[in-house]
């Protein structure tokens, strides 16, 4: 390392991977420090709920770089460590034992956690959450020996947890406060394809449903107490009800946050010297001409080639629409744009809606596109991505015979 300047990424996940990998692609010769929570090098996360959990990949399957490559690219990757506190005015960040590390610039890729229910019986030792791999491991085991589990919220995790559930022959009951599945996020005809898909393979819903207490006997959970009085018996409990951003050091440290880091196009937080990727990020987008933070392994992938930039002092902009992806038994799905709850006058749908072979697209009021979500409908994502924006006529776009 040729230069005095120190450049210090807090997070061990996708994002801080691949903001390193990006720092030296850009042929930064400084020093570069990764400190991140956990003891495993930085992996992807999708899998957890998806192949790992199904066991059809492993983790260096989704480990994002070797333990080499670090070495080699000159990386000072300190696992199994978290930073305490960041001082912007001395540019310091603090870690456990009360050392402190100087930075140049400074990248938050710090995450989220997932929300714990605030109720009796939640703190039991089998009821869980899914964020880390070690996390995974826990549900694989469970997998192997539970028959029935009940899992709380109706999200993306939740469901992609009762897919792989239901094909280890384990009995799910998913309990949600909504009327439908991802409500929120796709609103309630799409909402109606993912419960009909689910009980299509043996899961029971509570819908409408608020959950008072996880019954325990012996400090164990035996199942959960409902509202209305109704008790599910279960041998585990997965609490998927999101999750929260990891932005206390931020708070600390006095930047400006709002939900989540406020940041600008090219992902510069309030302070000049820090930005902010990944699950934390609130952006100002420069093409939805909106703020937007979105929990989506995209978002981590893809930010760090702009947040390196804006480190190097080169002009950046971070203009990608979001997109995600699931996979539930023989249904597989991408999404991309961004559709919020009240923002689509109505959902045009292309294709077999029957068979779950379709496009459908979330249009405003005056027939903009917002989004489009393709199902068992492969190699259409680019075309979905072109019509973002553009106004259409919704007949056409629903009509098969008419190109995309």
């Amino acid at each position: 390392m040729t230069s005095d300047r120190r450049f210090v990424i807090v997070g061990g996940g996708l994002a801080a991977a691949k903001l390193a990998e990006a720092l030296r692609d850009n042929d930064f010769d400084g020093s570069v420090t990764v400190i991140g929570a956990e003891e495993h090098l930085p992996y992807e996360r999708p899998p957890l709920s998806k192949e790992y959990l199904a066991g059809k990949k492993s983790l260096a399957d989704f480990t994002v770089d070797p333990a080499q490559w670090y070495r080699d690219h000159h990386i000072d990757l300190r696992l199994g460590t978290t930073v305490t506190g960041i001082d912007p005015v001395a540019k310091t960040v603090t870690l456990p034992d009360d050392s402190t590390l100087p930075y140049s610039k400074l990248a938050l890729a710090t995450g989220s956690t997932p929300r714990r229910l605030p109720i009796q019986g939640a703190q039991a030792p089998n009821v869980y959450t899914l964020r880390t791999i070690d996390d995974s491991d826990t549900l694989i085991e469970l997998f192997g020996r539970a028959r029935r589990i009940v899992i709380i919220g109706a999200g993306w995790i939740g469901l992609e947890v009762a897919a792989v559930a239901r094909a280890n022959q384990v009995e799910v009951t998913i309990v949600e406060s909504a009327e439908l599945p991802l409500l929120g996020a796709l609103g309630p005809e799409m909402g109606t394809v993912f419960a009909d898909l689910h009980r299509a393979h043996g899961v029971e819903f509570r819908f409408g449903a608020q959950v008072a207490e996880i019954v325990t006997h012996d400090e164990v959970a035996t199942g959960v107490r409902l509202g209305d009085g109704t008790v599910i018996e279960a041998e585990a409990v997965l609490v998927a009800i999101g999750a929260s951003p990891n932005i206390e050091l931020a708070v600390d440290a006095g930047l400006a946050v709002d939900g989540g880091v406020l940041v600008d196009e090219g992902l510069a937080t309030s302070n000049p010297d820090i930005v902010a990727v990944g699950d934390i990020a609130d952006q100002l987008h420069p093409v939805l001409g909106r703020r937007i933070r979105v929990e989506h392994w995209a978002n981590a992938l893809n930010q760090p080639a702009v947040a390196a930039a804006t480190m190097l002092g080169k002009p950046a902009s971070y203009d990608r629409m979001p997109y995600f992806f699931t996979d539930q038994y023989d249904l597989g799905m991408e999404y991309s744009g961004y559709a919020a709850p009240g923002d689509s006058a109505q959902v045009v749908v292309r294709g077999d809606l029957e068979k779950r072979e379709f496009v459908a697209f979330w249009l405003d009021a005056d027939n903009r596109v917002l989004a489009g979500m393709n199902v068992n409908v492969w190699d259409v994502t680019d075309r979905i991505k072109a019509l973002i924006g553009e106004q259409v006529e919704p007949d056409r776009l629903a009509d098969t015979a008419v190109p995309l």
